[in-house]
């Protein structure tokens, strides 16, 4: 169940990072990429849980968890950049 959902995120994320590359407009460029942000917010919840659950080995979930954090990061300020 878990890697189901955070295969579908992980896999989202990037899916609406490339609609955003081909966007109609800076609004629409604007909204994408936040979808885009959300799926990647949400692959770090399932990252997370995997970690708190320890149903990985130690220490290989961190670096991809800060990784996904700052890519969210990105993403939002692209937006907002956009909608300047």
């Amino acid at each position: 169940m878990v890697a189901r959902q955070l295969t579908r995120a992980g896999t989202a994320g990037g899916a609406h990072y490339a609609e955003a590359r081909g966007a109609e407009s800076r609004t629409d460029f604007a909204h994408k990429v936040l979808l885009a942000a959300k799926e990647v917010n949400e692959s770090v919840y399932w990252l997370s849980l995997i970690q708190r659950a320890r149903l990985s080995r130690r220490g290989t979930i961190g670096h991809a968890i800060s990784e996904g954090n700052q890519l969210v990061a990105i993403l939002k300020a692209s937006a907002r950049t956009a909608r300047k």
